[in-house]
């Protein structure tokens, strides 16, 4: 474009020198403004369930708020989280009120150490993990040349300070498994801090399209030396030296009782990091139930199980079926009420309750992803009318724990 005298100096144009109404979607040209350009938060719910991680913000304990005297590995408080722990000291693991201030968490991940291993055996650990489903990682586009990075988010407090390491570990074999770890540090004693760490994509392994276990994310808060004093892996690695898994961890959160380690907001997402994504309660609940689903009631009372329905199969026995809230990861292992020593019937047609053997283990059959189907004999006598059908299936009064449903990776 030709100009009289001088060419006029470029101002950018800021929102308010343009007027409402004046441009219109048919103005902007297809792929111009990508998500990257959109600041986060500026539009609710921008990437909905980006979040890798189920239960990043530790809101949901159905096991419990609180597991003391924690020396082996398992689920223990809130859900979705794996507790590894060989013998590497003694812990008390709950869910936390103590978060960082004005982030709009409510609970934390909490470690205490209540017995100290202040020198552990070569293979014991203190880890932190959470096992993802390769049906819900294809997204990322793994072993192709398009893979996705993925980014790191989450706040940590502990007074020990020091190196930190933290990893990926592929599960699935071909054609091969491979794992990277990065490293962090705590800078400050009892402060709150927050790390974003970036995982390059995988363009050699990717995972299989199914409901098994395919990727961990594994914190590492002390080792053993089976598992330090290697090399760190700065690219995806084939699984060889135990020493290059966490080669660069320093601390031991094992080695005093003096130790707490808390940790919360917690997300791996594919591309760059972006605000937490806090789903509602329900949402955030029935995510977490695909994996444990417990049916438990309130301080003194029974536990009435939701949606049972009862058959009479013979005059001294009944069938159970059992739906689950949301289907299953798998077909699920079950468990009863603890310390309950019956389980109570009410038949529809006969408006007295009924005391009877308890359902256990054993007499679980046929479960699938939708629900369980349970038998239990009359602990005496024959009080049924075979084929009869309907009624309440509860616990002894006092009893709060009807059935755990659990399909963990």
């Amino acid at each position: 474009m030709s100009y009289l005298g001088n060419k006029p100096t470029a101002v950018p144009l800021t929102s308010s020198d343009i007027q409402d109404g004046t441009i219109t979607a048919s103005d902007i040209a297809d792929s111009t403004i990508t998500s990257g350009k959109i600041a986060s938060g500026v539009i609710a719910n921008q990437s909905a369930f980006k979040n890798i991680i189920i239960n990043g913000d530790m809101s949901i304990a159905q096991r419990g708020t609180s597991e003391s005297g924690v020396t082996s590995s398992g689920y223990k408080t809130c859900d979705r989280w794996f507790i590894d722990n060989s013998n590497m000291g003694t812990f008390t693991i709950s869910q936390s009120t103590d978060v960082p201030t004005g982030q709009g968490f409510a609970t934390s991940l909490k470690y205490d150490c209540t017995t100290a291993d202040a020198s552990p055996s070569a293979g014991d650990v203190i880890w932190l993990r959470q096992k993802f489903e390769g049906q819900n990682l294809q997204y990322l586009k793994f072993a192709t040349s398009n893979a996705e990075s993925l980014t790191l988010s989450f706040w940590i407090k502990s007074n020990k300070t020091g190196t930190y390491n933290v990893a990926l570990f592929g599960q699935d074999s071909a054609p091969t498994a491979q794992y990277l770890t990065k490293e962090y540090t705590i800078s400050s004693a009892n402060t709150w801090e927050k790390k974003t760490i970036t995982y390059a994509g995988n363009t050699a392994n990717g995972f299989d399209n199914d409901n098994a276990r395919s990727l961990d994310l594994v914190f590492s808060f002390g080792n053993g030396s089976t598992y330090t004093g290697g090399t760190l892996q700065t690219v995806w690695s084939d699984y060889g030296t135990n020493a290059d898994l966490f080669p660069t961890q320093g601390v031991n959160i094992a080695d005093s009782t003096s130790n707490e380690l808390f940790v919360t907001g917690v997300q791996l997402e594919a591309g760059t990091a972006s605000d937490f994504e806090f789903l509602p309660h329900d949402i955030n609940l029935k995510r977490c139930q695909r994996y444990l689903y417990k049916i438990h009631g309130q301080s003194g009372d029974q536990v009435i199980i939701p949606g049972a329905t009862l058959v009479m199969a013979t005059t001294n026995t009944v069938y159970a079926t059992v739906p689950c809230i949301v289907p299953m990861r798998a077909a699920p292992s079950t468990s009863c009420a603890s310390g309950a020593t019956e389980i109570m019937l009410q038949n529809a047609s006969t408006p007295t309750m009924g005391s009877f053997g308890q359902f256990d283990n054993s007499s679980v059959g046929q479960n699938n992803f939708y629900g369980c189907n349970h038998s239990v004999s009359a602990s005496s006598g024959t009080p049924f009318t075979a084929g009869n059908n309907g009624g309440t299936l509860r616990t002894t009064s006092g009893v709060l724990t009807g059935f755990t449903y659990d399909a963990e990776l």
